[in-house]
């Protein structure tokens, strides 16, 4: 992170806990009134918090690393070379596959018969 974009972040970051500050004073000092109509907060505070929010995004975005162009051929490759432990499709790969009920009935009933009898037929 640049120092220019930690700049920008912090700078907006103050100008966030103010606009918060500002709005928490005017709710308090409204609700303190006996004034009985509903109050909404005044346009400069809305507008300081939507600044607010915008120079500290900017400054996020500054500060984040260059995007990497993607590749699936090497990634791939990466996770076969590293093994098994990073990849995120090692359960699909090794699930078990659907049983052949049929063959599974044919071996129980050849095992309840016995051994003899499996033999003749």
């Amino acid at each position: 992170m640049s120092f220019l974009s930690r700049l920008v972040t912090l700078f907006g970051l103050a100008l966030l806990a103010h606009a918060g500050y500002s709005a928490h004073e005017h709710t308090v000092l409204f609700s303190n009134a006996s004034i009985s109509a509903v109050t909404t907060l005044p346009q400069d505070i809305i507008a300081e918090t939507l600044i607010s929010v915008l120079v500290v995004s900017i400054g996020l975005v500054l500060s984040a690393e260059k995007l990497k162009p993607i590749s699936w051929r090497d990634w791939a490759g990466q996770i076969e070379r590293d093994g098994g432990a990073r990849n995120p499709y090692i359960g699909l790969e090794e699930r078990y596959s659907f049983w052949d009920i049929r063959a599974k009935r044919k071996e129980f009933a050849d095992w309840v018969r016995g051994p003899n009898e499996a033999v003749k037929q």
